[in-house]
């Protein structure tokens, strides 16, 4: 007599079916940035009347909506035990071949191609950043290449290639959809902000309830023991790789109707603060561990920290250095909660 000896990983996957087990996802730990945030509202109060106001608070939100999406890729991605530094580059090259695609070759400060309708403008740049991240995980997945140098070099070659369009001048013929979803308001709210909650929610519920968005996990943290179980391990990677560049790429659409061009430095330097806010959200740069909520509070704890020290008179020139100092703090205090080397 034979028997069928069912892989681990799907038999976990069944008692994760129950809903109570789900329950099980959320931990104390993800919210561990809620009393620094809190703290930091006190302080910001303290320092200035004009903290607390309508106005300062949804201008921090605001801000935070462009560097959320990001992190919200760069989350999915790290889950997953791989890590795309050419989201930064994404955010800002994916729009301007959007609009040199849709441009008028004559007649404007920046000479398109004219190739598209205007109306394609918003979804040639999401086509964009698929197939930035497309190309990233063929590198990765079916050349082998080492994923930390395959995204290196895509985000240096991304940034010369928009520098080469645009001549490194700004493009400030922004099609009307871009400007829509950059600066129109819903119930008091502006639109960015409103998206980006919907996207996170739809992540966080994906990665929590869809049995491929559990493989995640699975994937990240023992991607051998996941394809041993019958996940797709190349597959969903590859998608979650896709992903990433459709997410840095809506965050340039937003960015750019935000402030109505595409700078020739757009997203430069982005990718300090992407990683700071994951690894202080509890996001795991070996995989397979965090939430995307933890990876939510680590923007709004970075972009609150920049507002409180606007608002106190330091000078923007010290954000970059206060950025890496969070990285390091956060990673010595990761090591020392978790137990865990951090090679």
């Amino acid at each position: 007599m034979t028997g069928t000896i069912r892989p681990p990983v799907l038999d976990k996957e069944r008692a994760d079916d129950h809903p109570l087990s789900r329950l099980k996802l959320i931990r104390w730990s993800d919210f561990s940035l809620v009393p620094v945030i809190l703290v930091l509202m006190v302080i910001g109060f303290i320092v200035s009347p004009v903290f607390l106001t309508s106005n300062n608070l949804i201008s921090v939100v605001q801000q935070s909506s462009e560097l959320s999406l990001l992190v919200l890729g760069q989350a999915l991605i790290l889950i997953c035990g791989r890590m795309d530094l050419s989201l930064e580059s994404t955010i800002g090259i994916a729009p301007v071949i959007a609009m040199w695609m849709v441009l008028p070759s004559e007649g404007g400060r920046f000479a398109g191609l004219d190739l598209l309708p205007v109306w394609m403008a918003i979804p040639a740049c999401l086509l964009v950043g698929m197939i930035v991240g497309v190309v990233n995980g063929f590198l990765m997945l079916k050349l082998r290449v080492n994923g930390f140098i395959a995204t290196l070099g895509m985000l240096t070659m991304l940034r010369g290639l928009q520098i080469g369009i645009t001549e490194g001048k700004s493009i400030t013929d922004v099609p009307e959809s871009f400007r829509y979803l950059g600066k129109t308001d819903w119930l008091g709210a502006p639109a960015a902000v409103w998206i980006c909650l919907a996207l996170f929610a739809i992540g966080g519920a994906s990665l929590a309830w869809l049995r491929h968005g559990r493989s995640l996990y699975a994937i990240g943290g023992n991607p051998e023991a996941a394809r041993a179980a019958g996940i797709r391990v190349d597959r969903i990677t590859w998608i979650v790789l896709a992903i990433g560049g459709v997410l840095a790429a809506f965050a340039g659409i937003l960015y750019t109707g935000h402030y109505g061009s595409v700078a020739a430095t757009q997203g430069n330097g982005w990718i300090f603060q992407v990683f700071a806010a994951a690894v202080i959200g509890g996001i795991s740069l070996k995989g397979g561990r965090g939430t995307l909520f933890g990876a939510l509070t680590g923007v709004l704890t970075l972009q609150l920290v920049v507002n409180v020290m606007t608002l106190g008179g330091v000078p923007a020139l010290w954000n970059q250095f206060l950025n890496g100092a969070i990285i390091i703090v956060a990673l010595v205090i990761s090591r020392f909660a978790s137990g865990e080397k951090q090679d």
